[in-house]
């Protein structure tokens, strides 16, 4: 897996330290969570980003990848594929073709959003936005990436090893079975497969 800071023991990643990297089009940043396959930037078999958008704009063109667009910050946006207008709202999960042609417009200020990207000939993704609770610990396994959208939580693994996660934080599992056991607000969980 490739990230700015690869995730410590736990498979935490830090938002915090990540970098901000212009869009390829040069209409925005985004924030590299994590990916896999490939040696570049647009060389992935899967890869989950955070992107800052302040002022509306064409997306890039991702022939052959499927996309999961989830405004995790501000008031929404305009998202417009193939010239139909499709209105996010916050943590509403929106699927669509990365070859479409492809803009967004932020209804009422900037926002915040998170994207899977994967290659369509070799895996797919699903994201849920679940709640997180003190009595009811989300489990996550190696096909799983969270993301802390709102409040805080704990992650333990399987040693018992605990790590506070922040706004923002992923945890990464690649193959240890870990667990949310503390917690409030919400998370993405994102599940990747292999086609078979």
């Amino acid at each position: 897996m490739a990230a700015d800071h690869p995730p410590d023991q736990l498979g935490v990643v830090r938002f915090a330290e990540l970098t901000a990297m212009p869009w390829r089009n040069g209409g925005g940043v985004t924030r590299e969570v994590i990916s896999a396959g490939g040696s570049g930037p647009e060389d992935f078999d899967w890869r989950i980003s955070i992107a800052e958008v302040s002022e509306p704009g064409p997306f890039s063109s991702f022939p052959g990848v499927d996309r999961i667009i989830t405004v995790i910050d501000g008031e929404g946006m305009d998202l417009v594929t193939d010239g139909v207008h499709h209105v996010l709202h916050l943590q509403e999960p929106f699927r669509f073709d990365g070859a479409s042609q492809t803009s967004c417009r932020p209804l009422a200020g900037p926002v915040r959003d998170l994207n899977v990207m994967t290659r369509r000939d070799r895996l797919s993704a699903t994201l849920a936005v679940r709640e997180l609770s003190q009595t009811r610990p989300i489990a996550l396994d190696g096909g799983q990436v969270l993301v802390l959208l709102t409040g805080s939580a704990v992650v333990v693994g399987a040693d018992g090893t605990r790590a506070a996660l922040h706004l923002l934080d992923a945890v990464c599992p690649s193959g240890e079975h870990l667990r949310l056991v503390e917690g409030s607000g919400r998370a993405a969980v994102v599940r990747l497969e292999r086609n078979r």
